[in-house]
């Protein structure tokens, strides 16, 4: 094929140049991210420039475009996109790129054995898709395209919503210059969907970066993405993989492909409104793709996904980097009052927002709205984006924290509140509202709010209790490691293994390819040592379980089924074992690679260690390795085990420090399963619970003992001040928290070594 037509597999995230960010990740998921994405292929930008110069059309647009001199002049704004879609689709393909178009459908037909197939039609320009730059609705999708004349005709559409109302805006809001924008066209296998929605790596609500969300309903996803439909939404923990919300919404209607092609609204069966539009198993299933594809970009994503109604098989159908929270900085504000909230929805959006009730009801509502005033509607669309940008807070009766109205909001930094219902029947035009979007609660008139701030790292107070911090991902350790932190108090090596390896080590060994595990292993530990030398990176070994290490590739044939794998075989009884001990053996290969070039910063911990038997076996096998623990290797032990507890005396002798798992100590002093919603629901599993706080002030006052060092890894000394207050009383010498509250946890413990007389 010539330059004008690439398929996916033949591209990846470095071609964004040459067919823009949708498509470029189309390839990147198919060729390196190991996600199933429907197939399909990219007429490039070079194909629209190539139609551009042979219409003679770029000097008409610039005549056009030179008319816009003010972008908040709507009339303006409109009559100029107009005229240049018009002359764009008044245009002729031209006849060699026509024909490549068509022989790539048919190609494509071929390789997917379905003749004149369903295609969606995307528009993928080459700016957006950016982190930084990412924005919904910038230009025009077509689905259940069928045909070559279709396609051609679709294509000539798409080319033509490189000048949409919306887009012309965005682009000179963000500094874009038009003739630097091109566009590419991604034509790709449509999925019948059964239903279909949005995923996004992070709680989109608040930032939570623990956590993945999964908004669905039934049919295509346009409707969520619109805000048509209130969608199905589950909350899922990142780090166990299980489901920590559902809500299950009333679905009246969906859209679906049209027998001869296009879509069609169907009212949906009564007996199907309220029924969850996937199964948990799926729900878990697309989390785990989310989750892989955030270690893959090392970054936040915003996701679309379907599931296909003839194979009844979860597809990713597109991937963006996720904007808001990840650029998020400065206050969020909220309101303070004891008033009756006139509405209630979802929290979209955060921060408040104050002004004059403008609905819009129909586009021609839009002259309506000016600065400061609060827009009101039904669900925004991507043409609302120019008057969104103006209003200080956005209510709208529909959608869910994944609607065009939330991304859009939170791209802008405008307080949103959305799916309340009854917004445009309960407001009136011109009354004054306050919208708080942190809490999904919209009140009548003028109310007092404060701003806090968000993770301030500015006069932070010195304390002698180390911070460190929890890391999982390497791609951002050079960021984090600008913030105040002592150190990595757990870098866990089960993301490197999952995002830079994705192959079970046993396998890699059947192959003879040890060395592509050393070196994949040590790639990610270095770019963490690199960012935070010369302070301390505390690395875990291997802590998969063995259901975890059977979804590695090869697995299944080394890895045993266990009822219970949380307490089966997993941390050093697998080192010590014949079965595996040759695999523990690349990850010190790896180990001792990356200290090998100078970084003597690193170093390791030893997961679920239940004996000191166990203890001294690893400690033998690494010696045998050339890493022997002393002055410059540090050996921490997790202590996350009642034996840990007990004999704390005898482990002490064969480590130099714990480091306090406080989540397995607690179910395994209590005899709780730290996933039970019914004892999590009664307050079984609760860190604070007088066994624990023994257990952890014994370990503690043994270790200082015999001159060791204590840590803990976990987010329950910033959850509870109480229980960092405990912890520093104790003498506890490190605590490492998620990355997102440091700042927090610090103030906290300051604070606690002050009122104790234990502070620098």
């Amino acid at each position: 094929m010539s330059e004008f037509i690439k398929f996916f597999d033949e591209l990846s995230k470095e071609d964004v140049s040459l067919v823009g960010g949708k498509n470029a990740n189309l390839g990147e998921m198919i060729s390196k991210a190991n996600v199933p994405v429907p197939f399909g292929f990219a007429i490039t930008a070079k194909a629209y420039q190539y139609f551009i110069e042979k219409n003679n059309l770029y000097s008409k647009i610039s005549v056009e475009m030179k008319r816009l001199t003010d972008i908040n002049d709507t009339k303006t704004l409109q009559s100029v996109g107009k005229n240049i879609r018009e002359m764009i689709e008044g245009a002729d393909i031209p006849e060699d790129l026509e024909q490549e178009i068509k022989e790539s459908y048919r190609k494509l037909a071929e390789k997917i054995g379905i003749e004149k197939p369903f295609v969606a039609v995307r528009s993928s320009a080459t700016a957006e898709d950016l982190p930084g730059a990412s924005f919904a609705g910038q230009q025009e999708t077509y689905l259940n395209v069928r045909g070559e004349e279709e396609l051609i005709e679709k294509t000539k559409k798409c080319f033509a919503s490189l000048f949409t109302d919306r887009a012309i805006f965005y682009r000179i809001e963000k500094g874009f210059d038009w003739r630097k924008v091109s566009l590419s066209v991604g034509v790709q296998k449509m999925v019948n969907s059964k239903a279909a929605g949005v995923m996004f790596t992070l709680d989109v609500r608040n930032g939570d970066t623990s956590k993945i969300v999964i908004e669905g309903a039934w049919g295509l996803g346009e409707y969520i993405v619109q805000g048509t439909v209130t969608p199905d939404h589950w909350l899922v923990d990142k780090e166990t993989m299980k489901i920590v919300e559902t809500k299950i919404s009333d679905k009246p209607i969906m859209l679906l492909r049209a027998p001869g092609g296009g879509n069609i609204e169907q009212t949906v069966m009564e007996d199907m409104r309220r029924k969850p539009c996937l199964t948990d198993e799926q729900v878990i299933e697309l989390a785990r793709y989310g989750k892989q594809l955030e270690e893959h970009y090392q970054h936040a994503e915003d996701i679309e996904w379907a599931l296909d109604a003839d194979e009844n098989k979860l597809y990713i159908i597109q991937c963006r980097p996720e904007t808001f929270w990840s650029e998020r900085k400065g206050t969020e504000a909220k309101v303070i009052t004891k008033a009756e909230a006139v509405l209630t929805g979802l929290a979209a959006s955060p921060g408040v927002g104050i002004g004059a009730v403008k609905k819009v009801i129909e586009l021609r509502d839009l002259s309506k709205v000016q600065k400061g005033d609060v827009l009101v509607t039904k669900m925004t669309t991507p043409d609302m984006v120019p008057a969104m940008e103006k209003a200080s807070a956005i209510v709208t009766d529909e959608g869910g924290s994944t609607s065009h109205a939330a991304i859009v909001s939170r791209e802008l930094g405008i307080p949103c509140v959305v799916g309340t219902g009854e917004a445009t029947k309960k407001l009136n035009d011109g009354e004054i509202i306050t919208v708080d979007g942190s809490s999904g609660k919209v009140y009548l008139g003028k109310l007092e709010i404060e701003a806090r701030e968000e993770e301030d790292y500015s006069n932070l107070p010195e304390t002698k209790t180390k911070i460190y911090v929890n890391l999982g991902i390497p791609g951002i350790a050079e960021k984090i490691a600008k913030r105040p932190v002592d150190g990595v108090g757990l870098m866990r090596e089960e993301f490197i293994l999952a995002t830079y390896v994705k192959e079970h080590p046993l396998a890699l060994i059947e192959q003879g390819r040890q060395q592509f595990f050393i070196d994949k292993l040590a790639e990610g530990i270095e770019k963490v040592v690199k960012a935070f030398n010369p302070r301390p990176v505390i690395l875990r070994f291997s802590d998969f379980k063995t259901n975890e290490y059977r979804e590695l590739k090869g697995g299944e044939k080394f890895e045993p089924h266990e009822d219970n794998p949380m307490l089966g075989w997993r941390g050093c009884s697998r080192y010590v074992s014949p079965k595996y001990k040759d695999a523990f053996v690349l990850e010190l290969e790896a180990v001792k690679k990356v200290r090998a070039k100078g970084y003597k910063n690193l170093w390791v911990m030893l997961p679920f260690p239940r004996t000191v038997k166990e203890v001294v076996e690893v400690e033998k096998i690494m010696e045998e390795h050339g890493l022997k623990r002393g002055e410059d290797l540090k050996l921490i032990l997790m202590a996350e085990i009642p034996s840990n507890i007990f004999l704390a005396d005898k482990f002490s002798e064969h480590c130099d420090g714990f480091s306090i798992g406080s989540n397995d100590l607690t179910q395994l002093i209590l005899g709780v399963d730290r996933d039970s919603e019914i004892l999590g629901k009664m307050g079984y599993f609760d860190e604070r619970n007088e066994a624990v706080l023994r257990a952890i002030e014994h370990l503690i006052k043994t270790a200082h003992e015999k001159g060791k060092i204590v840590g803990i890894c976990g987010q329950a000394p910033s959850n509870y001040p109480d229980f960092a207050r405990f912890l520093v009383k104790c003498g506890i010498d490190s605590i490492s928290v998620n990355p997102d509250v440091i700042a927090k946890t610090r103030r906290i413990v300051a604070e606690a070594e002050k009122e104790l007389g234990r502070g620098l």
